[in-house]
């Protein structure tokens, strides 16, 4: 399914302005390129802010994740970031020699709490007023929410930050087998969003150390150069194995042999994990079954972090002239260029297509500023719209407008009257 999003805009009301490098102290590329496209601003080491264009990116990467997870039953919520410390300190996690990556502030009273790094506590606590038999089981419940972590490293730009938005579901099954019915139809829609954001090629489902409750967790890992992991990837079975559970025992049992495997470096761009009933217990989540008696919630947790995926995207989709953007995630679907914005053919030529693009359903960033042609192209392509269109006396004089394919660097001329037809 395709996101609409018909908000257009002029290039010269765009408040952000593109850059020729990077801050210096800027080592991750896709963090170089966002923050050169006017896509992201850096703040602080690990914390960066979300400019119009990269919110649009982001927004879209969220609604494709929220349209798949409503696809399996999920219901969206909202938690809040401030944590509990008595609920942490039941499940034994509060204490920083268990967990170190807290961010903890303490309250005028004196009393502690936390920024939450992830939520299995809170929403276990919270389905103790909705699940109490059988009847209420199973529910699927997921939020967008801003995680902080207080990470030693954080130098892989937006693909590892300090505070960053994360898709984070939590299933509640009655039993075991329960559980593994949605956890299985939780890998295909994890494969579908990767798919739909253009990693789907380069994305395997990969087998991971697990729990008391599962051999395995399963991760998404996108093979790139920048990622901090190593994977060993069968590309004929579509399947990898962490380097954490690569052993013969492992690949025994998936059926896989050490020749058929490649190692790679790869970026972890979500997790699906079987949480059993390690956070029911303790917060005392428990329903009455058939016969009546009191038994422990099954939970599973899934998550996905939408600016790791976004960096990963940039990392592997990119090349020396900036960003290349796959359709379903870009800013705007077409960039309609001018190279001469005086020139009144030229102008009412480009506000005619401007409209015109609109009404067909196409979002459009229509560069109308007063521009040498090169610095266009150049900001053009370090943006990363995949479909350009530019409007030049010279083709306009015979009749034409050139179109160039982003991803392909190939440009062809069409007749201005056929060019609504060859986009759609």
């Amino acid at each position: 399914m395709a996101i609409i999003d018909n908000h257009s805009m002029r290039q010269s009301a765009l408040f952000t302005k593109t850059r020729r490098e990077a801050p210096k102290d800027e080592v991750a590329k896709n963090a170089q390129l966002l923050i050169r496209a006017g896509f992201i601003h850096k703040d602080m080491t690990g914390v960066y802010s979300y400019l119009p264009l990269g919110l649009k990116v982001l927004k879209k990467i969220e609604q494709i994740i929220r349209e798949e997870m409503n696809e399996l039953g999920g219901q969206e919520l909202f938690l809040a970031s401030l944590q509990n410390k008595e609920l942490w300190e039941k499940t034994n996690r509060w204490d920083d020699a268990a967990v170190d990556i807290w961010f903890k502030t303490e309250l005028k009273n004196g009393a502690f709490l936390g920024l939450g790094m992830t939520h299995e506590e809170p929403i276990t606590n919270l389905m103790r007023e909705h699940i109490r038999s059988i009847k209420d089981l199973p529910v699927a419940a997921y939020q967008f929410q801003t995680k902080f972590r207080n990470e030693l490293r954080a130098k892989s730009g937006i693909m590892r930050g300090r505070e960053f938005l994360m898709k984070d579901l939590y299933s509640f099954s009655k039993n075991e087998q329960s559980h593994f019915e949605f956890y299985e139809k939780t890998k295909t829609a994890y494969t579908k969003i990767y798919q739909r954001v253009g990693l789907g090629e380069s994305t395997f489902l990969t087998f991971a150390s697990g729990g008391i409750f599962a051999p395995y967790s399963h991760e998404f890992q996108t093979i790139t150069d920048a990622g901090e992991d190593v994977i060993y990837v069968s590309r004929e079975k579509r399947i990898a194995i962490n380097k954490e559970v690569y052993t013969p025992e492992v690949m025994k049992e998936l059926g896989v042999i050490a020749e058929e495997l490649e190692e790679v470096k790869s970026v972890e761009v979500g997790n699906i994990f079987t949480l059993g009933t390690r956070f029911s217990e303790p917060l005392e989540l428990f329903y009455n079954d058939e016969k009546g008696e009191r038994t422990p919630v099954f939970m599973g947790s899934y998550g996905i972090g939408l600016g790791r995926v976004m960096g990963t995207i940039v990392e592997t989709m990119s090349d020396e002239k900036g960003i290349i953007w796959p359709a379903e995630v870009s800013p705007f679907n077409i960039h309609l260029i001018s190279l001469d914005p005086k020139d009144e053919v030229i102008r009412s030529t480009c506000d005619e297509l401007y409209n015109a693009f609109q009404q067909m359903g196409k979002s459009v960033l229509y560069d109308d500023r007063d521009l040498r042609p090169g610095e266009k192209f150049n900001d053009a392509d370090l943006i990363g719209i995949p479909l350009q269109i530019i409007v030049g006396s010279k083709n306009l004089t015979n009749g034409m407008v050139e179109m160039k394919e982003r991803a392909k660097n190939m440009a062809t001329l069409v007749p201005k009257e056929k060019i609504f037809a060859t986009i759609a």
